[in-house]
């Protein structure tokens, strides 16, 4: 048998699946073990010292139980808020979900740019920091959503969500005359990994039409560039779904895409 590479991938919930959709893609013949930890969602409500108290304890645990060659935190609020302390705690290399303000920015015609995360991410000095380095003379609006990811996690289980629920939240994102293309925003950070679960959504809900910057693809080009030369899916290892609250899982279906058409254990 094969001894196939593993990768943690880890969320507060299950929007880290927009990143591991992107990564299987570009590293088919790795054992992935996808971590929601539910039992402390979501991240954005916490502080910053709750996070790391929660999460560096907990990610040495996963990485004794799983002893992966890379640990993806696919979630923006732990890597603004905790990632420095991993790396400082642990050997095991980690790549991060950071907002993508430098693209945003430099393909923006109007210079109008929102970015929307949860309020911990947008919040965070980190955040103001990319905008000071890579704004490119952007008009930058910061949107903390305080219950997107929410509706994200509950419509990805199978749950109603409204549709005016989710325009309440990205409505702050629109700044700038609706009636000139040339004097409102024109791209929106997606600055939470959940979002991207509602990406059709997001963009039939827009008041006018916006580019929307989904990070996953640089991320899985960076786990590439770690891990080196990929096999094929001739050979395909399995998937293991983990919930910290324990609770089981009946998304076999719907989850199946992002693992690459494998059915998580």
């Amino acid at each position: 048998m094969p001894n196939h590479p593993t990768i943690l991938v880890f969320d507060s919930g299950l929007g880290g699946l927009s990143v591991l959709r992107e990564v299987v893609q570009a590293q088919p013949d790795t054992h992935y073990v996808y971590v929601a930890d539910d039992a402390f969602f979501p991240y954005g409500h916490h502080s910053q010292e709750a996070l790391i108290a929660r999460v560096v304890p907990l990610m040495g645990e996963l990485i004794a139980a799983h002893r992966p060659e890379l640990v993806v935190i696919a979630c923006n609020t732990a890597s603004v808020q905790v990632l420095a302390q991993l790396r400082d705690a642990y050997a095991t290399p980690f790549v991060g979900t950071v907002p993508a303000i430098k693209p945003a920015c430099a393909q923006s015609t109007t210079k109008r740019v929102s970015v929307l995360g949860t309020k911990a991410t947008v919040a965070r000095e980190y955040t103001r920091g990319l905008i000071r380095d890579f704004g490119q003379g952007c008009e930058v609006t910061l949107v903390g959503s305080p219950e997107l990811a929410s509706l994200a996690e509950a419509a990805l289980s199978g749950e109603s969500v409204a549709d005016d629920d989710i325009a309440a939240e990205i409505a702050p994102c629109f700044v700038g005359d609706a009636a000139d293309p040339a004097a409102r925003t024109d791209t929106i950070v997606l600055a939470c990994t959940h979002f991207p679960l509602l990406l059709e959504r997001l963009q039939r809900l827009a008041p006018w039409p916006v580019a929307w910057i989904d990070p996953a693809p640089a991320i899985a080009r960076r786990v590439s560039d770690l891990m080196g030369p990929t096999g094929t899916k001739a050979d395909q290892p399995g998937a293991t779904l983990i919930f910290t609250s324990n609770k089981s899982h009946r998304l076999n279906g719907a989850l199946t895409p992002f693992f690459g058409g494998r059915v998580p254990a």
